[in-house]
């Protein structure tokens, strides 16, 4: 079930709300999306995981989701009055009626495994104080009073923590859930926001195994063995393998961006966003706001935009990437600069505005990203960064594939600034390279390359220091995607394509008239081969003269004498570029 809810009224502008309680009373710009809370319960999922990439309100519904079912919102019409929720009867008797834990991992970024055990034990011990009441009732006994205290004083004194056994933390939901149903006599609610936060922090940090399994124990004591809870509802980016943190849980429903269900839940329908416009009489905006920001796809449902971009426009009137600028990118930059040349030339296609084909694993198994081929597409779709624009069933294979294309401009204009950030942070010597390439300048391209070629082939290294065999071909891919990203608009450029009688390395065919068409072939230095690194150049050359790698240059229109062939050559950190005498000046026009 998709329902599109009536639109709010206009109301002021809060950046950053993330509490709808504050929301609610203050009357600021809210768009109705109580229609999940019915959408949820009728669901009847015991445990219901729901991923969406950051910032799609995944922390304000859960907020919204406590204010509506937990006993200490009981009364609280005044919250829910006015939206679509408060139009059924029946929902109005259920609010207010059940004990709820409400917890997340969000804060969870630690650089070890030591600092993210504080940090879930931090977030549990939030949970054990706002339920503080508990203490003071007869349902607990002296002893359940001695671990309550634990979690409880934490919260106001962390060096208590060393008072906190993994046994004790890994049972402390259950417990906790327990607790509440004496209290109430009705077992609990329990919602968790951020659940991959920590997980995605010790892939990065080097501590994912240790981390993994002290989170699978506390998943599966809270979600499997647990009888004293009625449901749960989890949120995150990533669909983290079952193998991985929910071992035999088979009670989870797990929702992700290519699933129908609750697909208008999370983020703005282009209706939401219309209706925005116009009370604001930006109406006329709406096809840039469209260019800018729409693209993502929930199951069936296209044209979703993402929350927060289109409240920062609201707020500031003016185009900006502000959803891509509130996340550093940190491990998807590093896995597409360390990636495969393959990997390379999909991110290549993408940028042109082409797409990428792909059999898609919607989990994502972190010790893997580096491994299996293709799970970077999967942390790319869960982030936000590519949308499936369709998928197609391949009957020889019995499988799916899925037609992926980036998803806005925003997310265009994020990669073009994280390639960007590849390359030397020198601007003036990298703009006099790039000019000396299109100009012809051997003299300069040979100092600039040999001077950063040390600091620039160890970032693309895959492992941990330098590969004389495996760094040429990863490095000049990622030298072409830097310079798609600074030539966009003058070149369009192109490698590894078919040309003549064979595949050429890059080809830089330019818009503009008064330009110069390149080619280029690089080559790993061999003694056997070569002997010397300027026979490799020669070698590089020739090949593209044999090759005929000019014939699609020339079939476009482009005169032999108007082509520069550069051929690369590769020792270990040296390079020595040379030119072919075919694009001399006296040759031209």
């Amino acid at each position: 079930m998709c329902e599109i809810p009536k639109p709010t009224e206009k109301m002021a502008v809060s950046i950053g709300g993330q509490n709808f309680e504050y929301m609610r009373t203050e009357k600021v710009f809210y768009v109705d999306k109580t229609y999940f809370i019915k959408e949820w319960w009728e669901e009847k999922d015991v445990v219901t995981l729901i991923t969406r990439p950051r910032r799609f309100g995944k922390t304000l519904n859960l907020s919204m989701m406590e204010c509506f079912f937990s006993a200490g919102y009981a009364g609280r019409d005044d919250l829910f009055e006015g939206l679509s929720i408060w139009e059924d009867g029946s929902y109005r008797k259920l609010q207010g009626t059940f004990p709820v834990i409400s917890i997340s991992f969000a804060g969870v970024k630690a650089k070890s495994f030591q600092g993210a055990r504080d940090g879930i034990i931090n977030a549990i011990a939030n949970a054990y104080e706002a339920h503080s009441y508990l203490k003071n009732s007869q349902v607990l006994t002296e002893q359940e009073k001695s671990s309550f205290d634990a979690f409880q004083n934490y919260s106001v004194n962390p060096s208590e923590k060393k008072r906190i056994s993994d046994s004790l933390v890994v049972v402390a939901l259950n417990k906790l859930s327990m607790y509440l149903e004496r209290y109430y006599h009705a077992k609990a609610l329990i919602f968790l926001d951020e659940y991959d936060t920590p997980v995605q922090e010790s892939y990065v940090s080097g501590y994912w195994q240790e981390l993994i399994d002290f989170v699978r124990e506390l998943f599966n004591l809270t979600f499997k063995t647990n009888e004293y809870f009625q449901r749960a509802l989890l949120t995150g980016i990533t669909r983290v393998s079952r193998e991985s943190v929910f071992s035999d849980l088979n009670n989870l429903n797990v929702i992700t961006t290519t699933t129908n269900k609750y697909c208008t839940s999370f983020g703005f329908t282009e209706e939401e966003v219309f209706e925005a416009l116009k009370e604001r009489n930006l109406s006329n905006m709406m096809d840039h706001i469209k260019f800018w920001y729409d693209g993502f796809i929930f199951g069936s449902k296209k044209d979703i935009y993402n929350p927060w971009s289109i409240t920062m426009y609201l707020d500031t009137q003016e185009f900006g990437t502000y959803w891509a600028d509130t996340s550093s990118n940190a491990l998807v930059s590093e896995l597409i600069k360390t990636g495969t040349p393959e990997l390379k030339m999909q991110m290549e296609d993408l940028l042109a505005d082409g797409f990428l084909e792909t059999e898609l694993d919607e989990k994502v198994i972190f010790d893997q990203l580096r491994k299996k081929r293709g799970a970077i597409w999967s942390l790319l779709i869960a982030s936000g960064y590519l949308r499936p624009e369709e998928r197609l069933f391949d009957p020889a294979r019995g499988k799916h594939i899925y037609r992926l294309k980036l998803t806005n401009h925003e997310v265009r204009l994020m990669f073009q600034d994280m390639i960007a950030a590849w390359f030397p942070e020198d601007e003036t010597s990298y703009q006099n390279f790039k000019e000396a390439l299109l100009t012809g300048d051997l003299d300069y391209m040979n100092q600039y390359m040999n001077e950063t070629a040390a600091e620039v082939f160890s970032s693309f290294d895959t492992g941990r220091k330098f590969s004389e065999k495996t760094h040429p071909e990863r490095f000049y891919h990622g030298f072409v995607l830097g310079l798609i990203v600074d030539l966009a608009g003058r070149y369009q450029i192109r490698s590894n394509r078919e040309s003549g009688l064979g595949r050429y390395d890059v080809m830089l065919e330019p818009l503009h008239r008064e330009d110069d068409a390149i080619v280029m072939e690089f080559k790993v230095f061999s003694k056997q081969k070569d002997k010397t690194l300027e026979n490799a150049v020669e070698n590089a050359l020739e090949q593209i003269k044999q090759k005929k790698y000019d014939t699609e240059l020339i079939a476009r229109g482009i005169h032999e004498n108007r082509i520069r062939h550069y051929g690369f050559a590769f020792d270990g950190k040296k390079i020595l570029i040379g030119e072919a005498d075919v694009c001399s000046p006296r040759n031209r026009r």
